[in-house]
């Protein structure tokens, strides 16, 4: 079966990153093109590959998640963005979903949701396409 969604997972927490590569990795249709771990680097990476869904972390080692959105909010073709946070606040998930998130998850107690929500994604653009 063919990829359908490539996968960009933002994070500065080297453990987090290694648990998230390990559990992306084992969905099918998802493929993991890269890692980041602050903004300029998301950004570099989203405009030079074409990228589907981004794990995005708010609090990165420069930069912010909230800025990663920003510089998207003009790209062309945009990702669908999953907020993977330990802030789970209502003013952050409102912040976050006026700047294009589709998702928001809390680390704690959403974790094992990513999953799922690569799976509801995919289906969502295999309908498109």
């Amino acid at each position: 079966m063919s990829h359908c969604l490539r996968v960009l997972l933002v994070e500065d927490s080297k453990v987090l990153t290694e648990r998230l590569t390990e559990a992306i990795r084992q969905i099918p249709q998802v493929e993991l093109i890269g890692t980041a771990d602050t903004e300029a680097l998301a950004v570099a990476s989203v405009k030079r590959d074409s990228v589907d869904v981004i794990i995005l972390d708010l609090h990165l080692k420069q930069g912010t998640g909230f800025g990663v959105m920003r510089a998207l909010a003009t790209a062309q073709l945009k990702p669908r963005i999953i907020v993977l946070t330990n802030y789970d606040l209502p003013e952050y998930k409102n912040a976050a979903i006026a700047l294009g998130a589709t998702h928001f998850l809390d680390k704690a107690r959403d974790y094992g949701r990513l999953p799922e929500v690569l799976h509801e994604i995919c289906e969502s653009h295999l309908a498109k396409h």
